[in-house]
């Protein structure tokens, strides 16, 4: 816990603040892993400082094709709320001197160049330790600060084809896939967030902070559980499936008479409630499918056998007829679909920020809900360098109260 915590703990400040109000993040980073895992740790309560590039900013807040009022892209708003926003040339020393004055006073770091670029920026965990002893500082990086590929240039796309994730995604036969989802850079961000606040409970106990080191292909691979243990069982590296499942059947898309739907019957009891469902009560005894090791073996077979039946009738039709049946089911839902109906509503898993340029606009609302202390949006996402008066102030008046502290 950093003073500022323990003292508004003291001092009988309101329990239910945000669990991690009192923590102050430097958010050296861009683009998207490292500014996903502070905005994290911001909807949770921190004190999240966006230290940009004057003059250009992070980059995202110019990338993407489209923008709805300002200048700063939709992404870079999606990414960024809950900071504030100060401008530094870490190029020059006046730069590097307001950073050191920063982590004088920060909890945590988290940074994403490429290995090697902090440290001739002044950046570095070993300088920046020797200023603050208990600052916790996190890399995120294309491939991890150490091993042969280590200075590669590193992207999600990248990541997912060099760790596995592009090898098993997508349709039998046809051209590479990637994950739609970013999932080496989203990955990386989340795993860099659950290092951060392990090694902030463990200062508690220490007193000294540490040095993260994650990597979007460390993140593509630890998300590979399936398909590495595959691997390993039994020495073939796994294929594309398509929509199927590597460790059921059936548990895919099917089409229905007029579209696509998803079934999944993952289990023995499943299965036999899904034969009966769709009528097709022979397949109980077909010793082909008897268990799900033979339904697996034979997926493709199976899916040859049960597609002729779930084109007499239309996609909802199958949804709700496996719904009542107690079978796991659901429509393929484009976004305009998945962001806008009634369970998403009454989850708050879509809000709406008010930004002072953008006015209103949506975003993605709180994945992890806490009874007690829950996220909020405190700040917008904000505009490039627009705090930078308001923390220069609070540094020189910590340096005022530290020059009083001084005995003369």
């Amino acid at each position: 816990m950093s003073e500022r915590a323990a003292n508004s703990s003291q001092t009988g400040a309101p329990d239910n603040l945000p669990p991690l109000t009192g923590l102050r993040v430097l958010d050296l980073s861009q683009v998207m892993a490292g500014p996903f895992c502070c905005m994290l740790l911001g909807d949770m309560g921190a004190d999240v400082i966006k230290v940009e590039p004057p003059g250009t900013g992070d980059q995202t807040r110019k990338s993407m094709g489209f923008r709805m009022k300002g200048e700063d892209s939709p992404g870079f708003l999606a990414l960024n709320r809950n900071k504030r926003s100060i401008t530094l040339d870490l190029k020059t020393p006046e730069g590097q001197r307001t950073l050191h004055k920063l982590v004088e006073t920060a909890d945590i770091l988290v940074e994403n160049s490429r290995p090697g670029v902090s440290k001739k920026l002044g950046a570095d965990f070993e300088t920046l330790s020797r200023i603050n002893p208990r600052l916790i500082y996190a890399s995120i990086s294309g491939f991890g600060q150490t091993g042969p590929w280590s200075q590669r240039p590193g992207f999600d796309l990248i990541a997912q084809a060099m760790g596995g994730v592009i090898s098993g995604t997508g349709i039998p036969g046809a051209e590479p896939v990637k994950s739609g989802i970013p999932v080496g850079d989203l990955g990386a961000g989340m795993f860099a967030c659950y290092g951060i606040l392990s090694a902030v409970i463990g200062r508690e106990r220490t007193g000294k902070g540490q040095y993260i080191d994650t990597s979007l292909l460390d993140a593509a691979l630890a998300l590979s559980v399936w398909e590495s243990t595959e691997y390993w069982a039994t020495g073939k590296s796994p294929g594309p499936l398509g929509t199927a499942n590597r460790m059921s059947a059936p548990y895919q898309a099917f089409a229905g008479s007029d579209g696509y739907f998803v079934v999944g019957a993952a289990n023995q009891k499943l299965w036999l409630i899904f034969c009966d469902a769709i009528g097709r009560p022979e397949l109980k005894d077909d010793p082909r499918y008897a268990d799900n090791i033979d339904r697996v073996q034979r997926r493709g077979e199976l899916a040859d056998e049960l597609r002729p039946t779930f084109l007499t009738r239309t996609a909802e039709e199958w949804v709700d007829l496996f719904l009542s049946a107690g079978v796991p089911a659901g429509p393929i839902n484009d976004y305009s679909v998945a962001l806008d109906n009634e369970h998403v509503h009454h989850r708050k898993a879509v809000i709406d920020i008010e930004h002072p340029v953008e006015g209103s606009f949506k975003a993605l609302g709180f994945p992890a809900k806490l009874s007690h202390t829950p996220a909020a949006v405190r700040r917008p996402p904000p505009l490039l360098g627009q705090h930078n008066e308001e923390i220069l102030a609070e540094l020189d008046l910590i340096d005022q109260q530290n020059r009083k502290a001084v005995p003369v």
